[in-house]
């Protein structure tokens, strides 16, 4: 066992709202895992082979990186973040969700499932950009990130504050009295953060094992009320960007992860055992895989935008400087899109980016999405299903 169990007891609590048994006293262990730093894991050479196959696919896929490719980073950014909201239940289909942005983008009303999940690329969005700007990962860092994730949930009142009570996943809502596990009392959790900080900001271990390290010890903790598992998954990108592996297009390993939630959990479980290589050689094989993934979906959209470049040649041929060929060029991050968006993401003027989607609608390369003369928003053509395909893991 990587840490040490402590017994306490839960209080009588008579005037809880709860049927009589959940208001008795109870005893339950809550689990203190050991801290990180300075732990150097022996991996055996398969394990090692599985980590270094994962890192040189990893950096493979960043290897495309360039100017012209930096829309596919933000879908593949987009990606990661529905996956990890879909590993917590939130399930918002593509479509839904790219005409949701649009709308919010444009300041109408979303749905609240919608609006949270949003929230967690934004949330991403931000762990990655205080990654590449900041000296270090800190606590602080850490809960800004929960703090936009959880900005548009139904708790938002928690959204950026460490927890002063006990949690417990699993079990009953009442007690942690059977619970399936019990994360650290509310007074150790600082102290352990601050070495997790510390764990994240070193580098005599590779980055993808203090990625996966890193994420199965903030899971240990779990130092917010909710939310925790999306803040996690966010800080093994925040790590992959910080050691240099993943500068600029994030391995969708959450996408990955939700096709085996019960893996992923057993694998969390066998870190706390202190099964760590085995649990290392699960995130490895996740991110091998969701690199990959990448790479596939990343070539299709390339093709994808050279048929649109087609299909617009082929209708007007508009000059070289045009902003329906600029448009082209940022799509993939926006799969609807709206001329607020358009003029924002290509830099042109509202009259050119007019101009640009009415010709990029006639050459059917964008679809309106609605007849209204306000707020409205245009679909790319055949965008939504390459995106549905990647979120899901279709291979």
């Amino acid at each position: 066992m990587r840490g040490k169990l402590v017994h306490r007891t839960w209080e009588w609590n008579p005037a809880l709202y709860a049927p009589a048994r959940y208001r008795r006293a109870c005893g339950y262990d809550a689990f203190i895992p050991d801290p990180l730093v300075g732990l150097a894991p022996t991996l055996p050479g398969e394990v090692a082979g599985a980590v270094s196959e994962a890192e040189k696919a990893i950096a493979d896929l960043n290897g495309k990186a360039g100017p012209e490719l930096a829309p596919l980073a933000r879908l593949l950014l987009r990606t990661e973040s529905i996956a990890s909201s879909k590993v917590e239940g939130l399930q918002v289909d593509a479509r839904t969700l790219a005409r949701a942005e649009a709308n919010q983008d444009t300041g109408r009303q979303v749905g609240p499932e919608a609006a949270e999940v949003l929230a967690n690329i934004d949330a991403m969005q931000l762990a990655i950009e205080q990654a590449s700007a900041a000296q270090g990962i800190t606590v602080r860092s850490m809960v800004a990130v929960h703090s936009a994730l959880m900005a548009h949930a139904p708790n938002r009142d928690i959204a950026g504050r460490v927890r002063d009570t006990q949690n417990w996943i699993g079990g009953n809502d009442y007690n942690p009295c059977g619970a399936a596990f019990v994360p650290p009392p509310p007074e150790r959790v600082g102290r352990l953060l601050d070495d997790l900080a510390t764990f994240c900001n070193g580098d005599g271990l590779p980055p993808l094992v203090q990625a996966a390290l890193a994420h199965a010890q903030f899971e240990t903790i779990h130092p917010f009320a909710d939310g925790n598992g999306r803040t996690g998954r966010a800080l093994t990108q925040v790590i992959l960007r910080r050691r240099g592996l993943a500068p600029d297009f994030v391995p969708p390993v959450s996408v990955v992860l939700a096709r085996d939630k019960d893996g992923y959990v057993s694998g969390l479980a066998l870190f706390r055992e202190d099964r760590i290589a085995e649990w290392l050689e699960t995130f490895a094989v996740a991110a091998r895989r969701a690199a990959d993934l990448a790479m596939r979906y990343a070539a299709r959209v390339v093709e994808l935008q050279q048929e649109w470049r087609n299909k617009l040649a082929k209708a007007s041929n508009p000059r070289s400087d045009a902003a329906a060929w600029a448009l082209i060029d940022v799509l993939p991050a926006h799969p609807v899109v709206t001329v607020p968006v358009g003029v924002a993401a290509t830099k042109r003027t509202k009259p050119a980016v007019t101009n640009g989607i009415d010709e990029l609608e006639r050459a059917g390369v964008l679809h309106r999405l609605s007849e209204s003369a306000r707020n409205r928003a245009w679909e790319a053509d055949g965008l939504l299903d390459l995106i549905v395909g990647l979120e899901a893991g279709v291979s």
